[in-house]
């Protein structure tokens, strides 16, 4: 008879066949096995007592981190139930999303500022390509509004610098895309190819670490952190993520349509498919970011995107 911690393996491949990515669930899963086979090793159903005392929030859990990992084990419990070997399913309260994060919106000297100071990074021994490489990865997640790992796990084979197009694999909302460069934006990756080709023949993928594997979320996210900790203001306390450029490149699009009269209400399906947004709700967030003298623009009906818009928790 299998032990309860053995389905945790099935589970995930379960999910990979729908399209998920393993890293999803994985750590979560692991964790939970491990949990398992320390204190209830001979468990062959999940039970009540077993799945709430495992998904009790920990000291050291922030509510993000702990609403992400309520929301994996929730997924697992409602796979075990289906294969019979669970009778209790995490109930939604456990994953109720904490409020929502407020991105940062750099300003156009910030990005200048950030930009310029990527161009200076210099390569290390141990990482001879960084010094070419950061320079281009943020320019890119920014100018193409890519998610930080949509950049990050570019293959060489997604670039298409003939035509200046990225295929964007599935990825948070499980959907393919194709995405358009601008022309600067084309000729900057064509000659950070000529670089990163020379010095990686063998890898697949188009930003390869010293090793021709991906780079991680924590490499991409300690760079950042150095660049901006360097150009910030000292009275800026704000918390600032790779993600933020994201949520810049959305609202200058909006920024730029509402200054050029159009219809945004339009406008937002075509957003909205670009930047791989499961809803349109998703991208009509963006608006409540746009500063306050566009926001009363009357290129913004809110009567018809009364539906639209999310709820949020703070003032225009």
């Amino acid at each position: 008879m299998k032990k309860l911690y053995d389905y945790t393996e099935e589970m995930l491949r379960y999910k990979e066949s729908l399209g998920y990515a393993r890293h999803t669930y994985e750590g979560f899963l692991n964790d939970f096995a491990r949990f398992v086979k320390r204190n209830y090793p001979e468990a062959e159903f999940l039970t009540e007592n077993i799945a709430l005392e495992w998904c009790q929030q920990r000291e050291s859990e922030k509510i993000s981190g702990y609403h992400r990992r309520a929301a994996a084990f929730r997924e697992f419990t409602k796979y075990l139930y289906a294969v019979g070997s669970g009778g209790y399913i995490l109930p939604a309260d456990y994953t109720a999303r904490p409020e929502r994060y407020i991105p940062y919106i750099f300003t156009d000297q910030e990005l200048v500022d950030f930009f310029n100071a990527s161009d200076q990074v210099t390569p290390y021994k141990s990482s001879p390509s960084r010094s070419f490489i950061i320079p281009v990865i943020y320019r890119l997640i920014y100018f193409c509004g890519l998610r930080p790992n949509e950049g990050r796990e570019l293959q060489k084979q997604d670039v298409n610098l003939k035509d200046g197009i990225l295929f964007i694999r599935k990825n948070k909302s499980h959907r393919e895309r194709m995405i358009p460069m601008a022309h600067d934006v084309t000729e900057m990756c064509r000659e950070y190819n000529e670089k990163a080709s020379w010095l990686y023949p063998e890898s697949p993928y188009f930003f390869p670490s010293a090793t021709g594997n991906v780079y991680s979320a924590k490499w991409l996210t300690q760079n950042f952190r150095k660049i901006w900790g360097a150009i910030k203001s000292d009275k800026n306390t704000c918390s600032v993520r790779v993600y933020d450029f994201r949520h810049r490149y959305a609202t200058t699009i909006m920024m730029k349509w509402v200054n050029e009269g159009v219809d945004l209400y339009k406008m937002i399906p075509y957003l909205s498919t670009y930047m791989g947004h499961a809803n349109f709700s998703d991208t009509a967030y963006y608006i409540h970011l746009l500063p306050d003298n566009l926001v009363q623009s009357t290129a913004i009906d809110w009567q018809r995107f009364k539906d639209l818009v999310p709820k949020v928790d703070y003032d225009i």
